[in-house]
C-alpha cells in the first residue's frame, strides 16, 4: 500500500515537472513585435504633425497586413484600407525593439498618394514608377529583388479611388532602386477581380526566367507573369472558387461570410524532371489543391481544355481551417499556414497525405494569434506570423489600450515537434 501510494506520488510530481517544460511538447512562437496603433518613422515632428493635421495620417485606421524579411529588414504591408495610411510598404529593422516606428520604403515620397485620379491610361498621376499606391503582400526572392503587389486601390471601405490599374513592382534590394513596373492590362481585369497576393518561382543561378503568380480572389484566377518575357495572363479552373459551406467565420467575437476564392499559394521543391508542385487554396474552403508551375507558365497550355485534369485535390484540412496564407519551407518539407478561425498557425509534411489527421497546430493563442494573417520562413529556418485582429478593424473597433498588431517567430524544425508535420 505504501509503495503503490509512492508511485501514485512520484506519477503526480512527474507530471507536474513535464507540464512545467514547455519544450516537452513542442516551442510555441514567441512575440517579437507588437503594437498597439501603428506608429511611423518621421523625417520631424513637424512633418508629423502636418500629416495628423491634414488628415493625411490617421492613427486608428493603420493596419499592418503582410510582411517579408529579407535580410536586417523585415518589410510589412500597410494597405489603404481607409484614408489617412500614412505608408504602405514599410520596413523595421529585425534588430529593433518591442514597437518600433515602420520607416518607409523605398522612401516618404514613393508613398505619397497621387493629387489626381487615374484616367485608364495608366501611370499618368503617380509621381514616378516607384510609387506605391496600395500593397497587401509582398515576396523578397531567392535574387534579393522585392516583389510588391500594388492594388492601386485606396480607401478600399470608404470612398475607393482607383489611382493606378494594378501592378507589379520590382525594386533592387541591395539598392533600393526600382527595376520594373508592370501594369496589367484591363482585360486580365473582371468586375470583381482583386489582386492582393503575389508569388514567386525562381532560383538564384536563374534570376531572369523568373515567374510571378497573382491569385485574383475577386473573380477566381490566377495571373501568371513572366519576368523574361515582361507579360502576363489569365488562368482559369474550378478549383480557384471558394467553398460555399465554408465562408462563415466567428473571430474574436466577431461573425461574418467572405466569399473569397484563391488566395493562399505556395511554391514547393523541384522534382527530378525539372518542374514545381504550385500548392494553392481558395481563402474561403478547407481544401487543398496542386498544379505543376509548367501547366501555369504554359500561357497556351493552361487555357485549354486538355489542362483541367492536371489539376488535383490534395485533401481537407478539417473543419474551421480556412487560411489566409501559406508557405514552403524547403528545408523541412513542411508547409505552414495561418488558421484563421482557430488563432492559430498549421502545419502539414507534404511527404504525407492530406486530411485532418496529419495537420499539426503549431500554436493558438485568443489574445496573441487574433486572425493570423501573413506568414512566411526565411533563410535562417525561423518562420515569421503577423496577427492584426482585421475582422474588427473592418466590422467593429479596436482598443487602443490593447496591443492590436504582433509578429511572432519560432525555429520551424522546433515548433513542429510533438505535431504530425514531425517526419
Amino acid at each position: 500500500m505504501i509503495l503503490a501510494t509512492s508511485n501514485i506520488v512520484l506519477s503526480v510530481i512527474t507530471i507536474g515537472a513535464l507540464l512545467l517544460l514547455p519544450d516537452v511538447f513542442g516551442v510555441k512562437l514567441k512575440e517579437k513585435f507588437k503594437w498597439r496603433e501603428v506608429s511611423f518613422a518621421w523625417p520631424s515632428e513637424d512633418a508629423k504633425v502636418a500629416a495628423l493635421n491634414s488628415g493625411k495620417y490617421i492613427v486608428h485606421n493603420n493596419l499592418p497586413l503582410g510582411l517579408e524579411r529579407w535580410r536586417d529588414k523585415l518589410f510589412i504591408t500597410v494597405p489603404r484600407w481607409k484614408t489617412g495610411v500614412a505608408a504602405s510598404l514599410t520596413y523595421v529593422n529585425v534588430s529593433d525593439g518591442i514597437s518600433p516606428d515602420l520607416r518607409p520604403y523605398p522612401g516618404w515620397t514613393e508613398n505619397e498618394l497621387p493629387t489626381e485620379r487615374n484616367d485608364g491610361s495608366g501611370s499618368n498621376f503617380l509621381k514616378n514608377n516607384a510609387t506605391i499606391i496600395s500593397t497587401f503582400r509582398v515576396r523578397a526572392d531567392e535574387c534579393d529583388r522585392l516583389w510588391v503587389m500594388d492594388t492601386g486601390l485606396a480607401d478600399i471601405l470608404g470612398d475607393a479611388v482607383q489611382y493606378a490599374p494594378p501592378s507589379l513592382v520590382l525594386f533592387d534590394l541591395y539598392t533600393d532602386k526600382l527595376i520594373r513596373r508592370h501594369f496589367f492590362n484591363s482585360t486580365l481585369l473582371k468586375e470583381d477581380s482583386f489582386f492582393a497576393n503575389v508569388i514567386v518561382d525562381t532560383e538564384r543561378g536563374d534570376c531572369d526566367n523568373a515567374h510571378a503568380y497573382i491569385p485574383d480572389l475577386g473573380s477566381y484566377a490566377v495571373i501568371v507573369y513572366s519576368l523574361a518575357e515582361d507579360r502576363s495572363w489569365r488562368v482559369k479552373h474550378n478549383f480557384f472558387h471558394f467553398d460555399p459551406l465554408a465562408g462563415d467565420y466567428n473571430i474574436g467575437g466577431v461573425n461574418f461570410q467572405w466569399t473569397d476564392g484563391v488566395f493562399g499559394m505556395a511554391v514547393g521543391k523541384r522534382l527530378q524532371d525539372g518542374t514545381r508542385p504550385i500548392y494553392f487554396h481558395a481563402f474561403s474552403s478547407t481544401k487543398e489543391f496542386m498544379v505543376s508551375n509548367m501547366v501555369l507558365q504554359n500561357e497556351s497550355y493552361a487555357q485549354s481544355p486538355q489542362a483541367y485534369y492536371d489539376y488535383k485535390l490534395l485533401g481537407d484540412r478539417g473543419p474551421n481551417s480556412q487560411s489566409s496564407a501559406e508557405f514552403y519551407d524547403s528545408e523541412t518539407g513542411v508547409i505552414f499556414y495561418t488558421q484563421v478561425n482557430k488563432d492559430g498557425v498549421g502545419c502539414w509534411n507534404t511527404i504525407m497525405p492530406l486530411n485532418a489527421d496529419t495537420q499539426g497546430l503549431v500554436d493558438s493563442d485568443s489574445d496573441a494569434l487574433v486572425f493570423p494573417n501573413d506568414l512566411k520562413v526565411d533563410n535562417e529556418g525561423t518562420l515569421w506570423v503577423l496577427s492584426d485582429r482585421l475582422p474588427m478593424f473592418i466590422f467593429t473597433s479596436l482598443d487602443a489600450e490593447q496591443y492590436n498588431y504582433r509578429i511572432l517567430v519560432g525555429e520551424t524544425r522546433e515548433i513542429i515537434k510533438g505535431t504530425p508535420c514531425d517526419k
